[in-house]
């Protein structure tokens, strides 16, 4: 690996005083972009002694130092280089730019951004284009339809993964707008609310006849999704294959990769319209679409690069707390591990995600359906149907158990070991070893 600063890499040998201008710099960058402490400026891996107390660190001084919020906009992971413990902090371009210290305010001693590879303090003309650019309907400034709300699911979610929300919680997770009203995120995180995902299955290729029109939502859309990923999980046929050495199985579609883009088309969509993602199910494929297209202003190049520019940043921060989303930026790189850029389809106010199901690589098993026919015209005026069934078992795998046999056949055990005895009788199969570890020969 080589270790040298980019324009979206940065390194610090250490926590240093002028960390929070590196992060501001690279929250002001239509990139955003990674610091690694722990590496020195010539690429040189040190490592980090007190990795725990560092991580807290960080994340203390991104939230407390940095104004307006960075919740949802930044991750804190540990890696290992040439053996020794970095710390990777990713951060995403921010949606409310400019970003800036605290202490310092929204003026050039507290804005900073991205020139090459190093931060640079911004012009007041610079901070006044920025601001003036900013995002104006972010959810977390438009207010909730009702302002009676419930959140006992997210307190569950929450409870479950170790975490307790206090008093404060809707400040903490910013969903409350600046009139101190409940805002649209508390909408879709509460108990209640009338926002609801599609899940339609057609059957062909095309929409022309529609089998299923389901809803899932007017609740809280962490427990949506949910639902829908439970839903999606059984849909998705595992192919498999009992061969000698064990058992051989393919999905249909990649699960990692659907459950990405799942969860990327709910946290990225466009709510402020009243749009919701929609997933369709087709003969061949599965379609994903979210509503608003690319975030903010980012290429197709970015967007495939793994860049990311939350355009829903509270909602993420919630995701990832209850363990729904790893780390940001990796669920594009994700779904690209397992498929090609062909999958995304990008539109003026839309994002599709298109996933072909994968054939069943031993439907057409040339080799078993060969041996099959062969034992078909050898012995099929000397066994029943059953006995049929219980020797092509037996040639997809000879270890096979009578419980096992019982399970694939559907015949009961007695009857299995009767119809074992015949063939042996008939001198069509015999026993080799014991019992136990031993197998069934054809013959």
């Amino acid at each position: 690996m080589q270790n040298t600063e980019t324009n979206r890499i940065e390194n610090k040998e250490q926590l240093n005083e002028d960390f929070e201008q590196e992060v501001i710099a690279f929250l002001n960058y239509r990139e955003g972009g990674t610091i690694y402490v722990g590496i020195n400026k010539k690429g040189q891996v040190v490592g980090v002694e007190d990795v725990d107390l560092t991580q807290l660190q960080i994340k203390d001084r991104i939230k407390n130092n940095i104004q307006p919020s960075t919740l949802g906009l930044f991750d804190v992971i540990v890696e290992t280089i040439d053996n020794k413990e970095v710390i990777k902090v990713i951060i995403s371009s921010g949606t409310e730019k400019p970003y800036y210290l605290r202490k310092k305010g929204r003026t050039p001693e507290g804005c900073y951004v991205r020139v090459g590879s190093s931060k640079e303090r911004m012009t007041e003309r610079m901070i006044d284009d920025m601001y003036a650019k900013r995002v104006k309907h972010t959810l977390k400034e438009i207010d909730s339809p009702r302002q009676e709300l419930t959140f006992n699911q997210l307190k569950i979610y929450y409870e479950e993964h170790g975490l307790k929300l206090n008093d404060n919680f809707l400040q903490n997770l910013d969903l409350l707008t600046s009139e101190g009203k409940y805002n649209y995120n508390a909408f879709l995180l509460a108990d209640e609310n009338t926002v609801s995902i599609k899940l339609v299955r057609y059957l062909g290729n095309n929409k022309l006849e529609l089998l299923e029109n389901l809803e899932y939502g007017n609740r809280c859309l962490i427990t949506v999704t949910q639902k829908i990923l439970d839903r999606l999980d059984v849909e998705n046929t595992t192919y498999a294959k009992i061969e000698y050495f064990g058992r051989k199985e393919q999905e249909k579609i990649n699960s990692k990769a659907l459950k990405e883009a799942v969860i990327n088309a709910i946290v990225h969509n466009d709510y402020s319209y009243g749009n919701s993602p929609i997933i369709e199910l087709y003969s061949d494929r599965v379609e994903i679409t979210s509503a608003g297209g690319l975030p903010q202003e980012l290429s197709q190049e970015e967007f495939l690069e793994g860049v990311t520019a939350p355009r829903n940043k509270e909602l993420i921060r919630v995701f990832k707390d209850v363990d729904l989303i790893e780390n940001i930026g990796s669920g594009v790189l994700r779904i690209l591990d397992a498929y090609d850029k062909s999958c995304f389809k990008f539109m003026d106010h839309f994002l599709r995600v298109s996933f072909k199901y994968k054939e069943n690589p031993f439907e057409y098993d040339t080799d078993n359906k060969q041996k099959n026919d062969k034992i078909n015209d050898k012995i099929n005026d000397k066994i029943n149907d059953k006995e049929t069934q219980i020797l092509k078992a037996l040639n997809e795998n000879p270890k096979l158990t009578i419980p096992e046999l019982n399970k694939i056949t559907k015949i009961s055990t007695a009857t299995i070991s009767r119809y074992l005895k015949q063939l042996q009788d008939k001198n069509i199969i015999e026993r080799v070893g014991s019992n136990k570890v031993g197998y069934w020969k054809i013959l």
